[in-house]
């Protein structure tokens, strides 16, 4: 999934807001565009064979490189609003004129049968998230300096001048939200944020109550629970 876009309209959650208690670990990682999210995630998943990206569904145009089912789920919007009034979405966003939502079938399975899922939405998603899922494991992804992230915006060479101005002021509105989030991790050296990564999922899941959710059998055998 690449970098989503700075948000730029309401959130909506689907279904009930009750909190979701599941074996596997939910991780969701939020960051301006440009930051680096997209990359520094792909690469946790050539790295860890135990955890699972979960593809969100969008109303936008692919770019570059992008595949249906890879990146993201590209829909059109009838769909789209088909899903939300069905109830397919834990939450959803319109994100500068284009709607993205988190399929809650995938996510919900994954975690059910103990794997461990990463999410890549905006922060207000995130934040809708951990309300449903009180485990989740919130990460913001920040840049080093408002300049490197201009110049990394504009090296991507994607964007008109004017998408980039608009990219950095809705920037600052997303890196605001950083201190809701459980972690904060500095893109400045790609290694170095990457090992970070690694270490805030690995440490995660050797909580005392994420291996209570995960490994409950062998609680019960040591009558923990």
């Amino acid at each position: 999934m690449s970098d989503t876009p700075a948000p730029a309209g309401p959130l909506a959650a689907a279904g009930s807001a009750s909190p979701i208690e599941t074996p596997g670990n939910l991780f969701v990682v939020a960051a301006p565009s440009g930051a680096g999210k997209s990359s520094l995630v792909k690469a946790l998943l050539e790295l860890d064979s135990h955890l699972a990206v979960s593809v969100s569904h969008t109303t936008r145009q692919p770019r570059g490189q992008e595949q249906h089912g890879r990146e993201y789920w590209f829909i059109d919007e009838p769909t789209f609003r088909a899903m939300v009034a069905h109830g397919d979405f834990f939450e959803w966003a319109e994100v500068h004129g284009n709607l993205y939502g988190t399929s809650r079938s995938a996510v919900e399975k994954r975690l059910a049968e103990g794997e461990d899922v990463v999410l890549e939405i905006d922060f207000q998603g995130a934040l809708q998230i951990k309300k449903l899922f009180p485990h989740a494991v919130l990460i913001f992804i920040l840049p080093p300096s408002w300049q490197e992230l201009k110049q990394r915006l504009q090296r991507r060479g994607e964007d008109h001048p004017e998408v980039i101005e608009e990219r950095m002021a809705n920037a600052r509105e997303e890196v605001a939200q950083a201190r809701h989030f459980d972690f904060v991790i500095i893109n400045s050296l790609f290694e170095t944020a990457l090992f970070d990564l690694k270490t805030v999922v690995h440490s995660q899941r050797l909580k005392y109550a994420a291996q209570l959710r995960n490994k409950s059998q062998v609680f019960a055998a040591l009558n923990l629970i």
